[in-house]
């Protein structure tokens, strides 16, 4: 999204074969995604991935939940080719396109969406970048959609692990005002947002997925 410079453990990429870019974390957490995805995500529909990353992610979900058409997007252009490259042999999988999610005003070219997912973003944008993100998402959303956020956060105003002290704290001395939100904070904007929070997920390595799902009317 926003670009800043980041400690090298918040986004760390190799390039391997055909353009693919490779992400350690996108290689660890993928199995639990997609476990969770096919619990909380529609069969089926339109499903649109905020800050697609390398394309691991998208590649799995697309293999996982094949009747959902995706559509991956990313700021980078290296990254949309790594994408591209993971999905060019997936027929449910669009083209790779630029989003900013953080800019106000992205949900009309994305509108009825049935399926929104968003991994590790939140804690390398500021506060106010997180609201707008969640603001659109939920005017992109169709009735019924779900929106799927993961990522590490504060628990009650805290940090609960050391590594994720140190992992905040690290961001926090590139950018003061990036770092880790609280859940309280994300459920309440959430819900400002006319979304509902159906599930907060405790997931591996300390992180957190909301479910969230905008009403039928």
């Amino acid at each position: 999204m926003i670009k800043r410079t980041l400690p090298p453990s918040a986004s760390v990429a190799t390039k391997g074969q055909d353009g693919r870019l490779v992400a350690p974390a996108a290689t660890r957490n993928a199995d639990a995604l997609c476990g969770l995805l096919v619990k909380w995500a529609p069969t089926e529909g339109q499903a649109l991935e905020i800050a697609s990353g390398t394309g691991q992610h998208v590649s799995a979900f697309a293999h996982g939940l094949p009747a959902l058409k995706w559509q991956p997007t990313e700021v980078e252009p290296e990254r949309r080719a790594s994408i591209n490259s993971y999905t060019s042999d997936l027929p449910n999988v669009a083209e790779a396109v630029a989003l900013d999610a953080t800019a106000p005003g992205w949900h009309a070219k994305f509108s009825d969406q049935n399926l929104i997912v968003l991994i590790n973003l939140v804690h390398l944008i500021s506060w106010p970048e997180t609201q707008v993100l969640i603001a659109e998402a939920a005017q992109t959303l169709a009735p019924k959609g779900r929106f799927i956020l993961y990522g590490p956060f504060k628990r009650s105003g805290r940090l609960t692990s050391d590594g994720d002290q140190r992992f905040h704290d690290a961001l926090v001395q590139q950018d003061p005002e990036i770092g880790y939100k609280d859940d309280g904070d994300i459920a309440s904007w959430m819900a400002t947002q006319g979304l509902n929070v159906l599930e907060v997920v405790e997931m591996p390595a300390n992180n957190l997925t909301f479910v969230a799902e905008k009403p039928a009317s």
